[in-house]
């Protein structure tokens, strides 16, 4: 049995995160460093102002990546650990990463670059891309293999959200576009180059229990707690903001209450999916991001909310085994349906929001290039473009960030197959023991478990 796949990753790994943190060392010590503070006391408390009203936001987004978003991956029963430390590792990784880019393309001046909370806050919406896409493939790959593909997707999404947001004017304060639907259909690309044709049988260690599953299911509450924070966060303090948060709870206590009903009338026997609630409870709140803070009615925040879930848990039970049948698509945690499906709804109904009501975005405000500073723009009728132009730019931009996100993930897919990179053993996938001491190794490595277990050593 060749152990050279599986070891060398492991000795590659701590090279180029060293080699990367040292070059980052000595990016920061050349050219970073803090925003001046202010001399007058006025500025200076305009300053604080600001800051206190952005940092509980940030804590909140915080928590719900490193804490809610590795929790929700720990369904897997014998991948926690993997799971958890490589979600870690991604956010921190990606991050630094984008904060270098975004230094050196937006806030480079005078041989400088200013950072401050801000800067760190879009940087981490950056990361969260990856660690939405690495979903379709969870389990399956090294962590080598998932640092490439973070080095690759954050440049892409920084070009695509400009393009989208900058250029093209698409209003999308929540990422509903430039982070759910890019992520998604980045990760299915990655996933479809790198698996290939090849469908990839079930694997013995796939299935959840009931101890993983409740994890997952914490990790999902936390995620439904913060969720309105990480919508509103870019979003104009005042009424756009307070639009923003009200149109979250609304959608997502919509969506989590539609969850339990289509999920109990989806089982023969009225019982729950715990995937189910997992998934469907938070896809109200990719679907409203694109609309949240438009002057809506509250009930339309409902509808897209039950509306969000219904095609979620639908995805689940007939498009993912539709897709992995006639495409051979890996699709590990079901990305297409959580940010996928309800990102192109939330996408359809800020187009649909911008035709039928009236001055549905005056005062609309979003983030400028970067995200360094918020540029108001008073779009009184979309900044002098008719309502059906500025429809359509809404319409290109789903378009563009799931096509440009496609291509640029299978290419970053094909180069995850290079010889340095290779996937780890099959017996091996979902599995802690691959890079991790755990108490039972021996066991999860050995020739010993169940016959599924036994079956996949001896094809290896």
């Amino acid at each position: 049995m060749a152990t050279t796949p599986s070891t060398s990753p492991r000795r590659l790994l701590p090279l180029s995160l060293g080699l990367f943190q040292a070059a980052l060392l000595l990016f920061f010590t050349l050219f970073i460093t803090y925003d001046e503070p202010s001399a007058q006391a006025e500025d200076a408390n305009s300053v604080a102002n600001h800051l206190y009203s952005i940092f509980p936001f940030f804590q909140d987004i915080q928590v719900m990546l490193v804490v809610g978003l590795g929790l929700l991956l720990t369904f897997l029963p014998r991948y926690g650990l993997s799971a958890l430390t490589h979600n870690f590792l991604l956010l921190n990784f990606s991050m630094q990463w984008a904060m270098l880019l975004q230094g050196l393309l937006h806030h480079f001046h005078h041989g400088q670059v200013h950072l401050g909370l801000r800067n760190i806050l879009t940087a981490e919406f950056a990361a969260v891309t990856v660690l939405i896409s690495t979903g379709a493939i969870l389990g399956r790959t090294n962590p080598c293999q998932l640092l490439v593909m973070a080095t690759c997707e954050v440049p892409i999404y920084l070009t695509s959200e400009w393009a989208i947001i900058t250029y093209l004017g698409v209003l999308d304060v929540g990422g509903t576009i430039t982070i759910h639907v890019f992520s998604c259909y980045f990760g299915l690309g990655v996933s479809k180059a790198l698996f290939r044709a090849a469908q990839q049988p079930v694997h013995p260690k796939e299935t959840p229990t009931p101890r993983s599953d409740l994890m997952a299911l914490v990790g999902m509450l936390i995620l439904w707690v913060f969720w309105p924070s990480f919508v509103a966060v870019l979003c104009q303090p005042g009424d756009a903001q307070h639009r923003a948060i009200l149109n979250t709870l609304l959608a997502m206590s919509a969506s989590a209450v539609t969850t339990v009903v289509v999920s109990s009338l989806m089982e023969r026997d009225g019982k729950l999916s715990p995937g189910h609630l997992q998934n469907g409870s938070l896809a109200g709140g990719v679907a409203i991001g694109a609309v949240a803070d438009m002057a809506v009615a509250p009930v339309a925040a409902l509808a897209l909310g039950s509306l969000s879930a219904v095609i979620c848990l639908l995805g689940f039970r007939f498009l993912t085994p539709l897709l992995a049948r006639k495409l051979s698509l890996q699709d590990q945690c079901g990305i297409h349906n959580l940010h996928g499906l309800p990102g192109i709804l939330g996408a359809a109904a800020s187009a649909v929001a911008i035709l039928v009501v009236p001055d549905v975005t005056a005062g609309y405000h979003f983030p400028a290039t970067g995200g360094n500073t918020t540029e108001e723009v008073v779009m009184g009728q979309f900044g002098g473009r008719g309502a059906g132009w500025q429809a359509l730019c809404q319409a290109m931009g789903l378009v563009g960030a799931g096509g440009g996100s496609l291509l640029a993930g299978l290419l970053t897919g094909a180069a995850l197959r290079l010889p340095c990179l290779a996937l780890p053993p099959q017996r091996l996938c979902f599995d802690d023991s691959l890079y991790f001491k755990v108490q039972d190794e021996a066991e999860s490595t050995g020739m010993g478990g169940t016959s599924e277990e036994r079956a996949l050593a001896m094809k290896e």
